[in-house]
């Protein structure tokens, strides 16, 4: 073998480490999104769902109490008011988890008009934005700017990602 050959392959192996490093650390972030999504809806269905939700704080210090001390403070009360958050934010479909990360819905769950969160979501599938780069966006306010708000604005899902009803 030449010494271009040795080099190609060596590329080659690389890229195919790197390729692999990428699926496993979008493979986790669905994982975690996912699970974050089902333990909201876990402990709403455990306070007596959406509308007795909010008066189940004692369930939630109780059960983050026990989780801390199995799985550490990823799972304190603020963190499972948070995952409850999430679930009631996007009960109606399963969350975009390969598109955006934990800290992408942390930053959108501020939001309670669901256009607002809808449009920084689009923001972010269309240019692929970073949790920095979106908080960015928020800061400079780039719903405000837009002249002609529309009535309604809807998730623009991926063509390679279907919506799916839980």
């Amino acid at each position: 073998m030449t010494e271009e050959n040795y080099y190609q392959e060596i590329e080659h192996l690389i890229k195919k480490n790197e390729i692999s490093k990428r699926v496993r650390d979008i493979e986790a972030n669905n994982s975690l999104v996912t699970t974050y999504w089902n333990v909201g809806r876990l402990i709403v269905e455990a306070q007596g769902g959406e509308s007795r939700a909010k008066y189940g704080n004692e369930l939630i210090k109780k059960w983050s109490i026990r989780l801390t001390n199995l799985y550490g403070k990823g799972y304190n009360a603020s963190n499972l008011r948070k995952f409850r958050q999430f679930y009631l934010t996007f009960e109606k479909c399963s969350p975009l988890g390969s598109k955006l990360s934990w800290s992408h819905y942390r930053e959108l769950l501020i939001f309670k008009d669901k256009n607002e969160r809808n449009f920084y979501i689009n923001l972010c599938i269309k240019h692929n934005l970073s949790k920095r780069k979106l908080i960015k966006e928020i800061k400079s306010k780039a719903y405000e700017r837009l002249v002609d708000k529309p009535h309604k604005i809807d998730i623009i899902y991926p063509i390679s990602q279907k919506l799916q009803l839980i």
